[in-house]
């Protein structure tokens, strides 16, 4: 067959593949336009399930009566004129594809009115480009799309739709995502003439904190850290669900790239990366997260719904979430309120989950009220014992420095407050003047000895332990480059890798941490992981797992019988280690009950 140009309403509808799925797609693509238009309020009307209708109305600029015809062109738009334009897109849709791809597979009627003209114009299309003919429309200031009818051409489409009640769900589920992302825009959902979704404009923290929580649910503000990090032209503002409040879907995870929704590999990696030691197995952080960076650093025409991006710097990306994570999470101490990462960062925790007192480094056997609080003791339990048989293993390590401590007033109480009993030999019972600390003393020990551990090691210079047989390694021409282009990073891990051929490199020397372990799959794993993130934590994570074991060991033992001062000392001693919430395997290793909580068990004031 001779090749011909296709009918511009097959060409359209050819289009609607890619930007029409299914009714929440039509819904994304006009709210976006809505957000484009400046607008501060939004009404968003479903009819069974969307297929039967779509009405999205804004206060917006409004579109000028000229313009309308174009607004239902392909590839007529507003939003970039050249080619510099579109490496720094800063609109939510700037491809003109929406409305005409939207209008041939639906009855399409297009209202708009701008600021300063005297009525609205009103004009219907079928994507066929032609045949428009504007009416005046009574319309207030602002545009109102009505989609009618969707797939009522294509009833091949229309097939593969859903029942009512998942169509809708879609919908309700894409507004409440973009809802986080424009707190200053009001927001309305009625479906079959029912409203179910009512959201004011959110312009003070509380507000945007009960947003949040009427999409999310109050527990996420409550078991979550506020963070605002800020560093090389990248900041990232929002809200990281502590590690103990995790899911087992990842249903809610929303990260904002310049106010959009997206999905994206690197993101979620980083963001596996910084939560890798503290979550327990199988469980999935939650978090809203918005990252802010230079419309030129990301490219957001890679997908045609625009749901994935490409950053210009990938590396400098991933880097900058996991610092930020990793930070946020490490920084969440009972003693702390406010948590300052650096001059940039400034994190804050609710006050029922960070006491406003200041750490105390002494303690008391008897309840706060008692008396002035006994000195503490040096390191608790066999802390400084594992240490000391660690250095002697690795004497390149220097010693980890006592802090110097201080006796503050004894009207002061610690965030753990003091212990008062040894309950089965497991569990630590502490007194606060809120109520009362339940701690798992052997979790609580190990995550303590873990971080001291992980501190010595990276103090210094990685101790290295030559290889009697050196190991050649074949891989492919590409990753023996890559090897020879990271010579200084694998040495300042403590591995020496020598390339001796177009597809061969040659292993020297390892990390004397490592132990027996599968060098040669460690070292091709982590080559992989360069290629495709740019960067690898593989030799850390073995790192880590061998200083956890040694932890693990060397932590007290459930069922054997504490002191109160050694119980006093191991509280004071989580107040002052980062991640102290979770042992090394991700479970809790404390929890409280206020003086309401036990209230409510005995139904006092009742």
């Amino acid at each position: 067959m001779r090749i011909r140009s296709l009918p511009i309403q097959l060409v359209n509808q050819i289009a609607a593949g890619e930007v029409v799925e299914r009714p929440s797609s039509v819904v994304k693509e006009l709210v976006e336009n809505c957000f484009d238009a400046g607008a501060r309020q939004i009404t968003i009307e479903i009819e069974q399930g969307g297929a039967r209708l779509i009405k999205i109305r804004d206060d917006g600029c409004g579109i000028v009566k000229e313009d309308l015809l174009l607004a239902l062109s392909r590839h007529a738009t507003s939003k970039i004129a050249t080619l510099q334009d579109l490496e720094q897109v800063a609109s939510m849709g700037f491809r003109g594809e929406a409305l005409p791809s939207i209008s041939s597979v639906a009855r399409l009627t297009l209202i708009s009115r701008t600021a300063d003209a005297q009525c609205a114009w009103c004009v219907s299309a079928d994507g066929s480009e032609r045949n428009f003919d504007p009416q005046p429309d009574p319309h207030p200031q602002g545009t109102t799309v009505d989609v009618r009818d969707l797939f009522y051409n294509t009833p091949a489409r229309r097939k593969f739709l859903k029942t009512e009640k998942t169509e809708f769900a879609h919908i309700e589920t894409l507004i409440k995502r973009m809802a986080l992302s424009r707190f200053n825009i009001g927001f309305s959902l009625i479906h079959n003439q029912k409203e179910v979704l009512n959201l004011k404009p959110a312009v003070k923290d509380s507000a945007q904190e009960q947003r949040i929580a009427s999409i999310c649910g109050s527990a996420f503000i409550e078991n979550s850290v506020k963070i605002d990090f800020a560093a090389s032209g990248l900041q990232l503002k929002g809200w990281v669900g502590l590690p103990a409040f995790s899911r087992s879907q990842q249903d809610m995870q929303f990260f904002y790239v310049n106010d959009r929704l997206i999905r994206d590999k690197l993101v979620s990696h980083a963001v596996k990366q910084a939560y890798q030691d503290v979550l327990f197995h199988g469980r999935h952080p939650v978090f809203v997260l918005f990252l802010s960076l230079d419309p030129k650093l990301v490219d957001v025409n890679a997908h045609p719904a625009k749901l994935e991006v490409r950053f210009r710097e990938g590396r400098l990306v991933h880097d900058f979430l996991f610092s930020a994570l990793h930070r946020s999470l490490a920084g969440v101490r009972p003693e702390r309120s406010v948590i300052q990462v650096d001059d940039s960062v400034t994190l804050q925790l609710e006050p029922e989950l960070a006491p406003k007192q200041q750490t105390r480094t002494d303690f008391a056997p008897k309840p706060f009220y008692d008396q002035r609080p006994p000195q503490q003791t040096s390191l608790p339990l066999t802390v400084a014992e594992t240490i000391k048989a660690y250095a002697s293993l690795y004497p390149e390590d220097p010693p980890i420095q006592k802090q110097q401590q201080t006796v503050p007033p004894a009207q002061d109480t610690p965030p753990l407050g003091y212990a008062i009993a040894h309950l089965h030999n497991i569990y630590i019972l502490a007194e606060t003047p809120k109520g009362i600390i339940l701690v798992d003393a052997h979790a609580a020990h190990e995550r303590v000895t873990y971080e001291r551990l992980k501190q010595q090691y990276q103090q210094g210079a990685v101790p290295s332990q030559p290889l009697l047989l050196p190991i050649k390694i074949k891989v492919s021409p590409a990753e023996a480059d890559l090897a020879e282009q990271e010579h200084e990073f694998f040495s300042s891990l403590g591995f020496e890798i020598n390339r001796s051929g177009p597809e061969t490199i040659i292993l020297r020397s390892t990390p004397a941490l490592l132990g027996n372990i599968d060098k040669e799959t460690l070292i091709r794993d982590v080559l992989a992981d360069i290629s495709e993130h740019g960067m690898s934590h593989r030799i850390q994570k073995q790192s880590n797992e061998l200083l956890a074991t040694i932890a693990c060991h060397g932590s007290v033992r459930a069922h054997r019988r504490l002191s109160i001062d050694e119980m006093n000392a191991l509280l004071r001693d989580m107040e002052q280690t980062e991640r102290s919430g979770q042992c090394n395997h991700g479970r809790p290793t404390w929890i409280e009950l206020s003086t309401n909580d036990l209230d409510k068990f005995f139904l006092r004031g009742q």
